[in-house]
């Protein structure tokens, strides 16, 4: 799984070199913000079927008959469910190692083309990451820095979807 540490180490290995002070700088910024990562990354575990039902419901509000093709609406529900608790799943991987890589590996590599090929509109996911995203609150859910974290993986998605 990809990291800011293993980026760094892994391109100073592939130049033949040690890592340099802006590689080391850009490390110690990685780690002096995993506090506020790991708050935010226990948070969003700690309730994240709860947050994906109400992503959920904020995608049908907007799409009440959704956008995947020739499926129920229960089940075009119940998958849109098991792809939002996917995304949370991955954005809470990604606030632990403190990259993008899990984002990356395994959340919008051919994304948007298997929805294309679904017949389904990228828009639902991203009203439903943008809910998310907006949902938390710096004097409810997370301190401040947490909720910078939090928040910057949900734009790095919802940018690479829209």
């Amino acid at each position: 799984m990809k990291s800011v540490l293993t980026t760094i180490v892994t391109a100073a290995d592939q130049a033949g070199r040690f890592p340099s002070i802006s590689d080391l700088q850009s490390a110690q910024g990685s780690l002096q913000r995993a506090t506020a990562r790991m708050e935010a990354a226990e948070k969003l575990a700690s309730n994240f079927k709860t947050i994906a039902q109400e992503a959920v419901d904020a995608i049908y509000k907007k799409f009440p008959n959704g956008s995947g093709r020739d499926i129920d609406a229960a089940t075009q529900k119940n998958k849109c469910l098991r792809d939002m608790i996917h995304y949370l799943r991955l954005i809470n991987y990604c606030l632990v190692v403190g990259g993008t890589g899990p984002l990356d590996e395994w959340g919008i590599a051919g994304a948007r083309e298997v929805y294309r090929a679904l017949g389904i509109n990228t828009a639902t996911y991203v009203t439903g990451l943008i809910f998310l995203r907006d949902r938390a609150c710096a004097t409810c859910n997370m301190s401040p820095q947490a909720l910078v974290e939090y928040k910057a993986y949900f734009d790095y998605l919802i940018n690479s979807m829209s």
